[in-house]
C-alpha cells in the first residue's frame, strides 16, 4: 500500500509499504524499555515502549534521511525500504509485533509474504496522494486473505486534501467501509490535533522539532470554554460542523465487520511529529483480533493447538556485517515455542533444536526464552531453511505455500574480478534464498553463468549494491532478452538442448525445479508443440500465485 511514511513515525519519503501487526497479551512486567513514552498512560496501564518513537524515528544527516527500520545501507542512502523490516516492543501490556514493508512495486513480492506472514495490515494514505497504485494491489492481497485492516492518513501537517475527499475515495477505490475513529483539527492552516469520536475528546498537540521529543498533549471536550480560545472560532465551528455530519451518517464500528475486512477504522495524524501516534495505538490494540488459525495440508490450525507449529516467511543474510550472520524469520502459529527445544522440519524430515532465538528492533536483537502465536522470532540459520519452510512438534504439518510473483526481467552478473567466483556464487544462492532474487543455473554438466530473474528492474541494483557491499564482488549487470519464465510439469524436457534448436533457455531454479526461459509467447508456443506431454507452469509446485 504506498503511501508517503510510516506509521510508527515516519519521513517524508513517497514508497513506504503497508505494515502488518500482530498482538498478543504480554505479561512481563509494566511494558517499559528504558526511553520516555510516546504518550502519557492512563492510569493502571503500563507504559507504552519509547521503542516505538525509536522503531521509525528519522534521522537526518546531509539531506538524507531514513528511518530506524531501514537498516541496509542502500535503504538510508536512497531513502527507500528495500527488504521487510521485524520490529517487536511492548505497549500498555501488549507485546506488538511489527513487519515493516517496502510500498515499491519492485519489491511487492517481499510485501506479499510479509502480508501472508502477519494477522491485520494497517494501510498508510498520503493525505494528498490518497489511494496510489501499489496500494491497490497489496488491498487485494488483504481482501482475499479478509484481513483487518487499520487505515492511517499520514501527513495531516501538510497541505492536502479533503478528509471527506479521503474517505469516498477509499471506499469507492477500494470497495470497503469506512469509519473515521479520529478526526483532524487544523486551526489557521496548522494541524492542531484530533477528535476521538468514541472517547468524545479533542486531542491537541505542540508542535516540537520533527518529533524528536514527544509531542505535548492536551485532552479536552468538544464544548469546553477554552477550546475557542485555542482554536478560534472558525476552527471551532469547522470541527463541530463534521462532526455533526459525522454522526449523523448513523453507523457504529461494526467489529465482525472489521475482523473480515469488510470495514477499516480510519485515524488522522502526522508521524512525523508523533501527533495522532497515541490515539491510534490505543484504538489498535483494543480493536484487532487475536492471531487467527492457519491453513495446512492437515487442516486449519488453532493458534491455542498445544502443537508448536511456525513457518519461515523471511530469510535476511548479513544483518550483522562483522559476524555474515543468516536469520530465518519465523512466525508462530500455535503452540508455545521454548529456547532450545527440538523440532522437526517438515521440508527435510530432519528433527533440529532451535538455539539462541532473537527478537528484533530493525538490526537490533535480544534472546528470547519462549515465543506463542503471532510471534515473530529469528532464528540463526546455517543454510538448511527455504521460504515457507513449516517446523512443527508431533505429527508431521506443513503450512500454505508463500506467494512467489514470475519473475519480468532477467540479466546475468558479470565479475569484474575471476578471482571472486566463489564469492559470486554464495552471494547469488543466499540472495536466491532469500527471496529476494529468483536464480537459475544451467543443467547439470554444462558451463555457464547462473540467470538472475527479479520482479522489478530496481531489484538489479539493490544485487549489484548488496554484493559489492557484503560479498566483497563487484559485477556488471548484462541484461538478457527473456521475457517470462514457465516452469516443467508432466513429461521431462532436455533442458541442455533447447536453447540449441530455439526452444528458450532451459535451466534449474534454486529448489531444483526445471524451468524454461522464454523470449516471446511465439516461443512458448513453438516449445509446447514440440512437446505436447509438457506442461508449462507460471509458478512452480513449491509456490501459490497471488
Amino acid at each position: 500500500m504506498e503511501t508517503g511514511g510510516e506509521v510508527l513515525p515516519t519521513d517524508s519519503r513517497r514508497d513506504k509499504g503497508c505494515v502488518g501487526v500482530r498482538r498478543r497479551p504480554f505479561h512481563r512486567g509494566n511494558g517499559c524499555v528504558g526511553d520516555p513514552p510516546i504518550s502519557t498512560p492512563s492510569p493502571g496501564c503500563s507504559h507504552p515502549g519509547g521503542a516505538i518513537q525509536m522503531a521509525g524515528a528519522v534521522k537526518a544527516k546531509k539531506a538524507r534521511a531514513h528511518a530506524v527500520s531501514d537498516w541496509m545501507e542502500m535503504e538510508r542512502e536512497r531513502g527507500i525500504s528495500i527488504v521487510s523490516s521485524v520490529l517487536q516492543f511492548p505497549y500498555k501490556g501488549r507485546q506488538l509485533n511489527l513487519v515493516d514493508c517496502p510500498g515499491h512495486a519492485d519489491f511487492s513480492e517481499d510485501t506479499y509474504r510479509a502480508l501472508m506472514a502477519t494477522d491485520a495490515a494497517i494501510m498508510l494514505l498520503d493525505s494528498a496522494k490518497g489511494v496510489e497504485a501499489q496500494t491497490k494491489k497489496l488491498f487485494r492481497v488483504c481482501k482475499l486473505r479478509q484481513m483487518p485492516i487499520f487505515t492511517f492518513v499520514n501527513k495531516m501537517d501538510r497541505p492536502g486534501r479533503d478528509p471527506f475527499d479521503l474517505i469516498g475515495e477509499v471506499e469507492e477505490v477500494l470497495g470497503i467501509g469506512v469509519y473515521p475513529v479520529t478526526w483532524p483539527i487544523h486551526s489557521s492552516g496548522k494541524f492542531r490535533g484530533v477528535y476521538h469520536r468514541e472517547l468524545k475528546q479533542v486531542f491537541l498537540f505542540e508542535l516540537v522539532a520533527h518529533g524528536a521529543e514527544i509531542a505535548p498533549m492536551e485532552a479536552t471536550t468538544l464544548d469546553a470554554p477554552h477550546l475557542l480560545e485555542a482554536l478560534g472560532d472558525e476552527a471551532v465551528k469547522q470541527l463541530r460542523d463534521d462532526i455533526e455530519l459525522l454522526e449523523a451518517a448513523g453507523d457504529a464500528l461494526d467489529h465482525e465487520r472489521l475482523a473480515r475486512g469488510e470495514v477499516t477504522p480510519m485515524f488522522f495524524g502526522s508521524a512525523l511529529t508523533n501527533f495522532g501516534l497515541p490515539q491510534f495505538l490505543d484504538a489498535f490494540i483494543e480493536l484487532m483480533p487475536p492471531p487467527a488459525p492457519r491453513t495446512s495440508d492437515k487442516g486449519p490450525i488453532e493458534p491455542t493447538d498445544d502443537r508448536f507449529t511456525a513457518f519461515v516467511f523471511k530469510i535476511q543474510a548479513n544483518m550483522d556485517r562483522q559476524h555474515r550472520d543468516r536469520i530465518a524469520f519465523l512466525r508462530v502459529c500455535s503452540g508455545r515455542y521454548e529456547r532450545g527445544m527440538k523440532v522437526r522440519h517438515a521440508r527435510t524430515g530432519r528433527e533440529i533444536r532451535l538455539t539462541n532465538p532473537v527478537q528484533f528492533m530493525a538490526q537490533e536483537r535480544t534472546v528470547v526464552d519462549d515465543g506463542y502465536a503471532g510471534d515473530i522470532i529469528g532464528m540463526f540459520d546455517p543454510g538448511l531453511f527455504l521460504i515457507s519452510d513449516t517446523i512443527c512438534t508431533g505429527s508431521p504439518v506443513a503450512y500454505e505455500p508463500l506467494p512467489q510473483f514470475p519473475p519480468e526481467h532477467f540479466a546475468r552478473m558479470a565479475m569484474l574480478d575471476p578471482m571472486k567466483r566463489k564469492q559470486l556464487k554464495k552471494g547469488l544462492e543466499q540472495l536466491a534464498q532469500e527471496g529476494s532474487i529468483q536464480l537459475f543455473r544451467p543443467p547439470e554438466g554444462r558451463e555457464g553463468e547462473s540467470i538472475v530473474g527479479t520482479v522489478g528492474e530496481l531489484q538489479f541494483d539493490v544485487v549489484k549494491a548488496r554484493l559489492a557491499a557484503e560479498y566483497s564482488v563487484e559485477v556488471r549487470v548484462e541484461r538478457l532478452s527473456f521475457s517470462f519464465a514457465r516452469w516443467v510439469e508432466g513429461d521431462p524436457l532436455p533442458l541442455a538442448e533447447l536453447e540449441g534448436q530455439l526452444y528458450g533457455y532451459g535451466a534449474l531454479d534454486i529448489r531444483d525445479n526445471p524451468v524454461v526461459l522464454f523470449k516471446g509467447e511465439w516461443q512458448l508456443d513453438a516449445c509446447a508443440k514440440a512437446f505436447p506431454k509438457t506442461r508449462f507452469l507460471e509458478l512452480g509446485n513449491s509456490v501459490t500465485p497471488v
